[in-house]
């Protein structure tokens, strides 16, 4: 005959019993509980390059979902930390800070131009938290101090490119009108590549013509290229202005063929400049059609359709880039040194994760990349686009040209 259990004793076998599963799940519970590591996104939410950002913080989200989707139960996840920098200087100078100062984020993606980047970037330096720019293809970038990189590959890279495939599409091209924003850092500098490929290509440059980024009427810039008889114009801005050039220069009878630079490479100009678009080159450091042999551009594409119904751009694709790197630099960190990032301290850490950005390669949605030592990133591959609108004559799509 069995004894009857106490209810004493069963009551204490069961406390036994609750406890040993208890100290079981508690690793897993800890686990669970560990703070995400906090990344900065300071990019333009808000003022004159809103558009440009709105496709920064697409891409970010994808990435900050993915990222984390992806992780192995021993590393720590990440957490974007937003801040607006606006259109100007002051902006990301006080993004930056809040970042450093209050949010105590490990890095910092952004700030969306390259104008920024020049006022901002020094604050993060000086603090020793690494910046990863998203969009800042201006010259000098990361000559602005160690703990500065980018992954945006800079126009002289890559404009050249769309000057060489507007000749071979239409070898009769001569005669070439430079148009370019004077307030503007990044177009200063973006212009002046331009118009050296163009003297190195032999053509003739026949006006210059400049303009300010809040400009919405270019009558006398338009007037001056058709005067010049130019059959290339080139355009170097930011994206209303830009776009309202390109459709003001087809409104008044405008055929020739027309390169646009960095701010006519994003899906929300397609508005801007409507049906105007149409036909217009650009060279781009990313391609949505460049997925063959790259598993990561191919999710990110099928992501980023699957919630935003729309084809990403080269904005969104940097950004995802920007995220991705910072997310397996601190997943490096932790697997070299068998410590999870959280027990690092500040300092230490984002030291670890600035030395990490350039420790090899990435395979990103740019293809393999590589941040050098300097900072500057090396990329393989460059593309170039041209704009085909859609029937609505408000959307459309960036197709590669062939070679």
């Amino acid at each position: 005959m069995t004894r009857p259990v106490s209810t004493p004793r069963l009551a204490i076998r069961l406390a036994i019993h609750l406890a040993l599963i208890l100290s079981a799940a508690v690793p897993a519970l800890a686990q669970e509980a560990v703070a995400p590591i906090p990344i900065g996104m300071a990019v333009a939410q808000t003022g004159p390059v809103a558009l440009f950002g709105q496709e920064q913080m697409e891409g970010a989200h994808i990435a900050l979902s993915r990222q984390n989707a992806a992780q192995n139960p021993h590393e720590t996840s990440i957490a974007l930390v937003l801040r607006d920098t606006g259109g100007d200087e002051a902006g990301a100078v006080s993004a930056f800070r809040t970042l450093i100062e209050t949010d105590k984020v490990v890095a910092i993606v952004g700030p969306t131009l390259s104008q920024q980047a020049f006022a901002a970037d020094p604050l993060a330096d000086q603090a020793k938290t690494p910046v990863v720019a998203p969009s800042n293809t201006a010259a000098g970038i990361p000559g602005i101090g160690p703990f500065v990189c980018r992954i945006s590959a800079p126009m002289s890279q890559v404009a050249p490119h769309s000057v060489r495939r507007a000749l071979g599409l239409n070898p009769g091209i001569s005669r070439v009108a430079v148009l370019f924003a004077r307030n503007d850092t990044y177009s200063v500098s973006e212009t002046a590549t331009f118009q050296e490929a163009v003297k190195s290509l032999g053509l003739t440059t026949v006006a210059v013509e400049e303009f300010q980024t809040t400009d919405t009427d270019f009558a006398g810039q338009v007037a001056a290229v058709l005067g010049a008889k130019a059959d290339l114009v080139i355009i170097s801005g930011l994206a209303a202005d830009s776009g309202a050039l390109v459709r003001q220069l087809r409104q008044k009878g405008y055929a020739g063929t027309i390169v646009g630079g960095n701010g006519l490479n994003s899906t929300n100009i397609f508005p801007v400049c409507g049906a105007q678009c149409d036909g217009v080159l650009v060279a781009q450091a990313y391609s949505p059609d460049a997925v063959a042999q790259n598993p990561v551009n191919q999710g990110f594409v099928n992501d980023f359709q699957a919630a935003y119904h729309k084809t990403p751009g080269q904005f969104s694709a940097q950004a995802y880039t920007a995220v991705q790197v910072v997310a397996e630099a601190v997943a490096r960190v932790e697997k070299d040194s068998g410590r999870k990032a959280g027990e690092f301290e500040p300092a230490a850490l984002r030291e670890a994760v600035n030395a990490a950005l350039r420790s090899g390669p990435f395979l990103t949605p740019l293809g393999e990349i590589r941040i050098q030592p300097s900072g500057e990133i090396e990329q393989k591959d460059v593309f170039v686009s041209k704009i085909a609108m859609n029937s609505d004559g408000r959307t459309g799509s960036f197709v590669l040209v062939a070679e």
